[in-house]
């Protein structure tokens, strides 16, 4: 029997070298598995049936290694992509992991971070655009603070604007075709972090010199581990037209960056942000940035890879039952009727709309004694993402 939630290329589906790669290390413990080269790595992210590899600088090229090293990664690397068909949609620059940016990378006070902090982006984007990368990432993992006696906030947002005003114009400079995402995360590493959620990005992308060319990549995990909820935020964006890339996994609110497998832990927010990128046509990139339990073997690596894909065309094909279900869709056409012809009341001011708002009596006793049947239109939706519909 043909297994139709089988991913495919038009999926889109892509995972980080970072997360199949990931040998198991927690603050806690050790890895529990055996490092394996960018290229095994790569194998395997084919292997599983995926559209796409995402990398850090430093998941590709070690940051100590010579230009004859970096050459040869670089060739190698070229050799796995044209073997399995890979693309790299996306590239970052690892700004978090080595202790020189242990105040930051952008926003550090010691301006010879700083300075660092930008050349090492400039040979990543050029990595980047060496593998046709068309999203180029910034996870501001160490912008913040522990106590505000350290920065001024304020100069640590010039700062950070400086640096994203100089990419945007290496990049033009350069004829890249790239736009840059910003990723917020609100929670960790830092005691408090800069631009912590999708919001603060938005507001903060419109004060640079090129807006056109920024966008935000929300991450499930990060907005679920400080109690957001995810799906408004990435319709924010998606109405800004600021939604670049999305990376997919999931996590228990209030917990630290479990990285769990998408889906595993709230099935309903899952749900509902699948169908709001199929419904909306999303046509980026869908990066799975999570991580395989530290129990698990390689093969156990896999299956947590086929799962991330397994569960999202699970759900994209309920979110196509949803929209077909008549039931379901009675009541959301009830929910939007127009009561009254109310709408023609609303929308753009103009002095005669203005009157006649004002002139219409509204029984607000009786509007408020309306259901609205929401109890009902849930439970529907829990009998059809747990089969029995």
């Amino acid at each position: 029997m043909l297994d139709r939630f089988q991913p495919k290329p038009e999926d889109k589906f892509v995972f980080g070298l970072w997360t199949l790669g990931s040998v198991g290390r927690d603050p806690f413990g050790e890895p529990v598995r055996d490092r394996k080269s960018p290229m095994e790595i790569a194998r395997m992210i084919a292997d599983i049936g995926a559209w796409g590899v995402n990398l850090h600088d430093n998941d590709l090229i070690p940051i100590d290694a010579s230009p004859t090293e970096q050459d040869h990664i670089k060739s190698e690397f070229h050799k796995v992509l044209a073997e399995t068909g890979l693309v790299v949609p996306m590239a970052t620059t690892n700004l978090f992991t080595d202790p020189i940016f242990k105040d930051g990378a952008f926003t550090a006070n010691d301006p010879r971070v700083r300075a660092y902090a930008v050349q090492k982006t400039l040979n990543a984007i050029d990595l980047g655009a060496e593998f046709n990368a068309k999203i180029y990432v910034f996870w501001g993992g160490r912008e913040g603070v522990e106590t505000d006696a350290a920065k001024n906030p304020v100069d640590a947002i010039k700062r950070n604007r400086e640096a994203l005003n100089f990419f945007c114009e290496y990049i033009l400079d350069k004829k890249y075709d790239m736009k840059i995402a910003l990723e917020p995360k609100p929670n960790e590493p830092r005691g408090d972090m800069y631009n912590a959620t999708i919001g603060h990005m938005l507001a903060f992308i419109e004060t640079l010199d090129h807006p056109e060319m920024v966008g935000v990549n929300p991450e499930t995990a990060h907005e679920h581990m400080a109690g957001l909820n995810f799906l408004h935020g990435v319709a924010q964006a998606w109405e800004c037209g600021k939604l670049f890339h999305i990376d997919l996994n999931d996590q228990r609110f209030g917990r630290y960056d479990q990285d769990f497998r998408f889906g595993m832990v709230d099935i309903k927010s899952a749900f509902f942000l699948v169908k709001f990128l199929e419904d909306v046509k999303y046509d980026g990139a869908r990066h799975f940035d999570a991580h395989a339990f530290r129990t698990e073997d390689y093969e156990g690596v896999k299956d947590f890879g086929r799962g991330c894909m397994r569960t999202y065309l699970i759900l994209k094909d309920k979110a196509e039952q949803w929209n077909k279900d008549r039931e379901i869709q009675s009541l959301v056409e009830e929910l939007n009727s127009d009561k009254d012809g109310a709408s023609a009341l609303l929308g753009t001011y103009s002095p005669e709309r203005l009157a006649k708002i004002r002139a219409t009596n509204f029984d607000r006793i009786e509007i408020a004694k309306r259901g609205m049947a929401y109890e009902r239109l849930d439970q529907l939706t829990m009998d059809l993402l747990m089969g029995v519909r």
